[in-house]
């Protein structure tokens, strides 16, 4: 436990030097926060009251989809597993050390968010915090978790680019926080129901925090762990 509390607090001190990071987890969340923040109040007042979580799930979604998967590709793609395996260290280490570090600067851009909101827009903060933060962190681990099956199935940089692009565009067109699903076309509006994005903005909106919305982030997640598991196994065996 010691060893994996050193491993954690490292890798997390790491990132905060990432340059990959800092833009990912904050910079282009916190721009598209100011940027689309001011055009949806301005456009509808109404949008006062969904623009906290909607982004947010723009920004965890960033966060987890762009930043997330290509540290894990170099991670599993350079000697630092065989220094894993020399040394007798669980393979999984790595994977869960930097999703633990992502989730916690995916819930203090969160925290941000919910500051600035109502300072900058206006914007209604929810009548149930806990309830909020406790759909923030499950919208962030499961997020996370899809954003290990990518960085641990592609090996490539460069396709891995373009594979997050697909997830993470489909996340935030398909969700709602943009277009209300009610104006999308049928197939499309289905299509959004695989992400997270979809449920998490959901959950986090006021009495949104109920079982209908909480299944099938947990049925995500078990399903994203379970090929994490199988992916490693993999890994293991080269």
């Amino acid at each position: 436990m010691k060893g994996f509390c050193y491993a954690a607090a490292l890798q997390f001190r790491l990132d905060i030097r990432s340059k990959a990071l800092l833009i990912t987890c904050y910079l282009v969340p916190l721009l598209f926060f100011g940027l689309m923040g001011g055009i949806f109040t301005s456009l509808d007042p109404n949008a006062k009251t969904a623009l906290l979580p909607s982004m947010t799930v723009m920004g965890v979604s960033m966060g987890a989809l762009i930043g997330l998967p290509p540290t894990l590709t170099e991670l599993y793609g350079t000697q630092v597993k065989k220094m894993y395996q020399a040394g007798g260290v669980p393979l999984c280490l790595g994977a869960v050390t930097t999703a633990l570090s992502a989730f916690v600067h995916l819930m203090i851009l969160g925290g941000i968010l919910y500051l600035a909101a109502p300072l900058a827009f206006d914007a209604a903060l929810p009548k149930h915090p806990l309830s909020y933060f406790a759909s923030l962190a499950l919208l962030i681990a499961v997020t996370l978790s899809l954003g290990c099956v990518l960085g641990l199935a592609v090996k490539n940089q460069s396709k891995l680019t373009m594979i997050c692009q697909l997830f993470f565009l489909p996340s935030i067109l398909l969700s709602g926080i943009l277009v209300p699903v009610s104006l999308l076309p049928s197939p499309l509006s289905q299509l959004g129901m695989l992400f997270p994005a979809y449920w998490g903005y959901r959950l986090m909106q006021e009495d949104g925090f109920g079982w209908g919305n909480l299944w099938p982030l947990l049925i995500i997640l078990l399903a994203a762990v379970s090929v994490c598991g199988i992916l490693l196994r993999r890994i293991r065996r080269r």
